[in-house]
């Protein structure tokens, strides 16, 4: 309840004197703020909070709506929130477990019930309802043992089994009507704000789309994406046969012993996944393919992965050649800017096209040229006396690895039956329980913040600052391109999140809390604080995580 203290709280930028235990919300009526209809959550304090969060001392808050990317994460929480309550209403002895992001939603799997038509409808009727009624979410907090009896008896073992390996005295709640679930960030104060959503079928599942913001210039892929419904439903498939599909699964593997053949399990995996690829491409070798272009976003440990299939083509009888397509980016002066004016370095036209074409086309023919080096220090093209001659025999293919490897444009010169194209992501195939999905670009990250701060001389509140933008460069030059690969390899590892938390969680501690980059730094932290942390020693050599972690008997 308010008190009579007054406190002294900035509302973007103005100045407000609140009562002490004011909430958000009663913030807002106050200040008149003139979005408060569409306000989802705030940031107070460099803090991710709910609009009923109370207010007990001097504070700073920046209110949320679904423009900007922590209120997003709020909307799609809560309509996922309000798809559980309707499903389980309409179809109590069915289940439904969350997949990846898909065509701009989420990804469903449905089990004891038809996901056809009218089973859609139904879904998109009760949820439309549901909006027009402005249904309040209810969050309350209990003690862990009250938190295990109810998700024990309810029969929700995903959510029991992360409470029962979780090393905290109480859990925080939250629901919508009869669907109770943990909560793991703020959701909307009620369904009313929830005015946007579509209910798409993928026979025999489906996808939940969420709207578009409308703010940014990268275009949206709303189209049918297989390739990547294929990597992420073998991904699925492999973790049920394990028994690890739950973080509650895992951390008990951690606690008990059995993480130790789990990583084995995963390594061989990802080893036999690579061999296959090299034995496609040996097999199109001999039918006239000579260039491998292996594409992804950062972070997605395509270094270490073209490094391990160089080995599994040198098996096959294949001799890798590498060409690096960081040695033919432009002059710094001649780089493209974006919008606000700042270099694109990581758009197409960075690329020196036309040299990179006429070389290619040149090593195919099998003559030997001269390629280039790039002065990342000078910004510029290293002397023509340190560019090294490369020449392409018949029984080797080369390698080209980077973010533009699938774009058309940047191969335009070399017959389609020349290429193969290689995306690689890490496309987590863990959930938090089956209700709760982790985000993929959150394992990306803190592959990044690690590696930065090992390698790369960077602070994590500066890698977290300039994320935004990498991701932007990644839906604006990567993403539209991906079904365009011949194989997709996915380099996330079931087990990784219990490796990465040593690391992780020291570095998230160093972001000063008046920092921008607290903010993320601290959802990050919530969310890798679920994991139970496991030692690095069992971790190969050769993995993917070294590429991130250090160790790796790799050059890089």
């Amino acid at each position: 309840m308010p008190s009579s203290k007054k406190i002294s709280v900035v509302l973007s930028g103005r100045k407000y004197h609140v009562s002490q235990g004011s909430t958000v919300a009663d913030l807002m009526k106050t200040a008149h703020y003139d979005d408060e209809k569409e306000v989802l959550g705030a940031i107070v304090n460099n803090r991710i909070e709910s609009v009923g969060f109370v207010l007990s001392n001097n504070s700073t808050v920046e209110p949320l709506t679904y423009r900007s990317r922590e209120g997003a994460l709020i909307y799609r929480r809560s309509v996922c929130l309000m798809l559980y309550e309707v499903f389980y209403s309409l179809f109590p002895h069915a289940h439904i477990a969350v997949g990846q992001s898909l065509s701009e939603g989420y990804y469903f799997q449905v089990t004891g019930v038809e996901a056809d038509d009218g089973f859609l409808e139904k879904i998109r009727h009760a949820m439309r309802e549901m909006v027009k009624e402005h249904r309040e979410f209810r969050r309350w907090v209990v003690s862990v043992d009250e938190a295990e009896e109810l998700f024990r008896n309810t029969g929700r073992r995903g959510k029991y089994a992360l409470i029962r390996t979780l090393s905290r005295s109480n859990a925080h709640l939250v629901s919508l009507g009869d669907f109770i679930d943990i909560q793991l960030g703020p959701v909307s104060p009620h369904t009313g704000l929830i005015r946007g959503f579509e209910i798409v079928p993928l026979y025999p599942d489906f996808i939940l789309r969420f709207p578009d913001p409308g703010l940014s210039e990268v275009p949206r892929i709303t189209s049918p994406q297989p390739g990547l419904y294929k990597a992420h439903t073998e991904s699925t498939m492999w973790c049920r046969r394990l028994g690890v599909e739950h973080v509650g699964q895992l951390n008990r593997l951690c606690i008990d012993g059995g993480i130790s053949d789990l990583i084995k399990i995963a390594e061989g995996f990802h080893e036999k996944k690579i061999a296959d690829i090299a034995d496609r491409i040996s097999k199109k070798h001999k039918t006239g393919t000579r260039l491998v272009m292996i594409a992804g976003p950062s972070s997605a440990g395509k270094t270490t992965f073209t490094k391990r299939l160089s080995i599994q083509l040198r098996v096959n009888g294949l001799e890798p050649v590498a060409l690096s397509m960081d040695d033919y980016y432009v002059d710094r002066e001649k780089t493209p800017k974006n919008h606000d004016g700042r270099f694109d370095f990581e758009a197409l036209e960075a690329i020196d096209l036309r040299l990179f074409n006429r070389h290619l086309g040149r090593l195919l023919e099998g003559e030997p040229v001269r390629t280039p080096r790039f002065d990342f220090n000078a910004g510029k093209r290293a002397q023509r006396s340190k560019w090294r001659t490369l020449n392409l025999k018949k029984d080797q293919v080369m390698l080209v690895e980077g973010m533009h490897g699938l774009n058309p444009r940047l191969t335009r010169s070399v017959d389609a039956r020349q290429k193969y194209g290689i995306y690689v992501n890490a496309l987590t195939q863990l959930s938090i329980d089956r209700h709760n999905r982790i985000l993929t670009s959150d394992t990306r990250l803190i592959r990044r913040i690690i590696r930065d701060r090992f390698f790369r001389g960077y602070t994590t509140a500066q890698t977290i600052a300039g994320w935004e933008a990498v991701r932007e460069g990644e839906r604006k030059y990567i993403y539209p391109y991906q079904e365009l690969a011949d194989v997709m390899f996915n380099s996330a590892l079931i087990y990784e999140p219990a490796v990465m938390r040593v690391f992780a969680e020291r570095f998230l501690l160093e972001v000063p809390r008046e920092n921008r980059s607290y903010t993320e730094a601290y959802r990050l932290l919530k969310f890798i604080e679920l994991f139970v942390p496991v030692f690095l020693d069992e971790v190969p050599h050769t993995s993917i995580l070294r590429e991130f972690v250090g160790g790796s008997s790799f050059r890089y």
